[in-house]
């Protein structure tokens, strides 16, 4: 497909709007749970950002989102928090939680967990053996698409040295190596390489792919990092266009220790659907470049936590306390939501977490006794006797009452297959009075948060307009 046509004068025989090909996986709001027949929750952590960098581009453009474009996790995940650093590879990240009123009631709190990884400077990075894996189809002709993906590659590639690796496939009609695995010092052979990329032709993305990780194989570095970089608009419209098996393709090739970034550029054929879920499955990560400063962002500043994983399926799981707390609602993480079982179900796959890297999760919670959603059953259960678990209510209860929740982290080192475990209580002593008591972080994630809701329609957020989240913003900026 061709760029968009210019928007020329309606009635002269051209559309006034380019025709809008973008594709978004439909997401059902997470609802409301009550605690006393669902207490525990339970997902996996996501580092993908590029939901956020695209509805910018949209709101740029001067209108709303579609609102399957706005995951709310990739917004707020798209921000870096100060939290404490853990000081060692060990424990490879630390956890902090807050819990203060929510922006828009004061009937619901929010409970806000952070997590931050070890930090590691560019210059500790492993060696890296990268294959840059691009999309020169037509539709990458615009300015936004190729050009940019050019210059986004070249900073990248500034920052390699000679025992780094990096390659180069590009895919269209046909797939083709442009660079074998070249030392990372070679910058002009990089940099011409890059120069003589040019869109035109369609696109068949699968091909590409298995060009891409046979390359990945051929320069392996053990020990090292090994990553596929795929940039495209995502628009695969010739070979397997067929979206599982795409999927299945990435979800094998990770079982060989190499991981996948994506890159999604451009608009009007964007496919962000695929984009997000094939780095999900390809224990990688999405972003989303829309302006040269967003690919300074993801590939110069954030370079340790893009490319370098100090933790892999990362997951959360947090039981609620139902004698403190009667309903709870996650806010995002739609499309990372796992069963209860999973959790210790070391086969199954979740979120990695990359050096220095931090992931936010924030659930709107209603303490008992305050209003919430959720009328009482009628015919619950009586308060005496043994609980739904059949324990008896006055051991756990009495020793638990100034706890809120008991919070669980399940996550493997990179190169384990075994999972390692931290628990921790969160007590109720960790509630404040109001919001302006809260941390730059809470506030911040907060207002985020509260922005995005606004953006999905507002259902959960009535009290509060987008006047009051950019005052949130202001305050807390940190």
């Amino acid at each position: 497909s061709m760029a968009a046509m210019p928007v020329m004068h309606p009635g002269i025989g051209y559309p006034s709007e380019p025709l809008d090909r973008e594709n978004y996986a439909h997401l059902e709001h997470n609802g409301v749970k009550l605690v006393s027949s669902d207490p525990v929750s339970t997902f996996s952590i996501d580092v993908d950002s590029g939901s956020y960098a695209n509805i910018r581009r949209m709101l740029n453009e001067g209108r709303l989102p579609p609102q399957d474009a706005v995951r709310i996790e990739e917004m707020i995940n798209y921000f870096s928090y100060d939290y404490k650093t853990p000081n060692n590879l060990k424990q490879p990240y630390s956890v902090t939680a807050e819990v203060a009123p929510a922006p828009w009631s004061s009937e619901k709190k929010l409970l806000h967990i952070g997590i931050k990884g070890y930090e590691i400077d560019r210059s500790q990075l492993p060696a890296s053996n990268l294959v840059f894996l691009v999309d020169v189809s037509g539709s990458m002709f615009s300015s936004n698409k190729l050009p940019l993906l050019k210059s986004a590659l070249k900073m990248l590639s500034s920052q390699l040295s000679a025992k780094d690796r990096i390659s180069l496939v590009v895919y269209a009609g046909a797939s083709g190596v442009v660079l074998e695995p070249t030392p990372g010092n070679q910058t002009a052979r990089i940099s011409s390489a890059l120069n003589a990329l040019q869109a035109g032709g369609t696109t068949n993305g699968a091909a590409g792919i298995r060009l891409a990780y046979a390359m990945a194989e051929q320069g392996f570095i053990k020990g090292g990092i090994n990553r596929v970089i795929l940039a495209t608009d995502g628009d695969f419209n010739v070979g397997t266009t067929n979206f599982e098996s795409l999927i299945n393709l990435v979800e094998q090739k990770r079982k060989s220790g190499i991981s996948l970034t994506t890159l999604g550029f451009g608009g009007g054929n964007y496919n962000d659907h695929l984009m997000e879920q094939l780095a999900d499955r390809g224990n990688g990560n999405y972003a989303y470049i829309d302006t040269i400063n967003e690919a300074r962002k993801v590939l110069v500043d954030e370079v340790g936590s893009t490319l370098m994983t100090i933790a892999k399926d990362v997951k959360i799981q947090i039981e609620f306390n139902p004698e403190v707390v009667s309903e709870y609602r996650l806010i995002g993480y739609e499309n990372r939501m796992l069963k209860r079982e999973d959790f210790n179900n070391d086969r199954i796959d979740a979120g990695e977490i990359g050096a220095g890297h931090t992931v936010t999760a924030l659930y709107e919670i209603t303490l008992k006794g305050d209003k919430g959603l959720i009328d009482p059953l009628r015919y619950g259960v009586s308060r005496t006797g043994t609980s739904k678990t059949g324990i008896s209510k006055t051991g756990a209860a009495r020793t638990s009452a100034g706890e809120l929740a008991f919070l669980r982290l399940r996550y493997k080192q990179p190169d384990a297959e075994k999972s390692q475990l931290i628990e921790s209580p969160l007590h109720r002593r960790m509630i404040k009075k109001s919001i302006s008591k809260a941390s730059n972080n809470f506030r911040f994630s907060a207002a985020v948060a509260t922005f995005g809701e606004l953006l999905r329609g507002g259902s959960y957020a009535q009290n509060i307009d987008y006047d009051a989240v950019v005052k949130l913003v202001r305050h807390s900026k940190g």
